[in-house]
């Protein structure tokens, strides 16, 4: 199995990237809270989508619309493996995620989450797997529930050492 990069003594085979205002719109909960608040809801969706990172050891790159004249980087969790992109206003998220599939080293490794249909033809013509909001919703899902078993198995392992040291 071909391997897209090794950041941080860690394996990426998946690169996800996620349209970030798309997503936004599409699942009911941020939705509701983007209506009340925009950055809080861009916040959840990133935490979110930090499980797969973590858990799932693949690299994420949520992308969003316009901000400045730059394109502008932000590793929310320190990690060069999980980037948040803003475009500069003269490109669209579509056209980013477009520029980083083409760029791929192994383009049928990018995974590509949005309910775009334009954009769906487009990266799945260039060779790179569309994921639907709905199944990155029960991915996320996943990656949480895995997250959430480690930390239980660590808690016990952690209690036991300190029980056995007493």
């Amino acid at each position: 199995m071909r391997r897209t990069g090794n950041v941080e003594g860690v394996a990426f085979e998946k690169h996800l990237l996620v349209d970030g205002a798309n997503l936004l719109h599409a699942w009911p909960d941020l939705r509701v809270l983007m209506n009340r608040d925009r950055t809080t809801a861009r916040s959840q969706l990133i935490q979110r989508l930090g499980a797969i990172h973590d858990a799932e050891q693949t690299r994420v790159t949520v992308v969003f619309d316009g901000r400045g004249e730059e394109l502008v980087v932000e590793r929310p969790s320190g990690h060069v493996t999980f980037s948040v992109l803003y475009t500069p206003s003269a490109l669209t998220a579509d056209d980013v995620i477009e520029q980083l599939v083409g760029r791929a080293a192994n383009v049928s490794s990018c995974h590509v989450a949005t309910g775009d249909r334009a954009e769906r033809q487009t990266i799945e013509a260039s060779g790179a797997v569309w994921v639907p909001p709905a199944d990155l919703a029960a991915w996320v899902g996943r990656a949480e529930s895995r997250l959430a078993s480690d930390v239980r198995v660590l808690k016990r392992e952690n209690e036991k050492k300190w029980k056995s040291s007493s």
